[in-house]
């Protein structure tokens, strides 16, 4: 199934930013959905934004203005930039891809990577 490697995690401070990229593998065609959601341990993991084939975008509520996810359908990539970071975006982001086809077979679920740390210190 589809592989999703994400990078550019760190530790900032606040006010900081930061550019986390996940890269889908390159047989995944036609993907529908990617998107980026965050997980805090105790707490169940939350959609941070999501953005369709078509460019549609869908952000929380606490994110909006502050970041913004794109992607590159040719490099088979979704990218969110994280801007003016609070200390209670701090947690694990996780890429995330819903339906994708693979040859002539169409996957449909959620699929996951392994997710990349944001810290942001006060």
């Amino acid at each position: 199934q589809v592989q999703l490697v994400e990078s550019g995690g760190g530790l900032v401070q606040a006010g900081g930013s930061l550019r986390l990229s996940c890269v889908a593998s390159r047989n995944s065609r036609d993907i529908n959905v990617m998107g980026w959601y965050r997980e805090v341990p105790g707490k169940q993991r939350e959609l941070v934004a999501s953005v369709t084939r078509s460019g549609a975008t869908n952000y929380a509520d606490s994110v909006k203005g502050r970041f913004t996810i794109s992607r590159d359908n040719a490099k088979n990539t979704v990218y969110l930039e994280l801007n003016g970071l609070k200390s209670e975006d701090t947690g694990v982001y996780y890429c995330n891809v819903n339906g994708f086809r693979l040859g002539t077979d169409y996957y449909m679920g959620d699929y996951w990577g392994q997710g990349t740390q944001v810290t942001v210190s006060s």
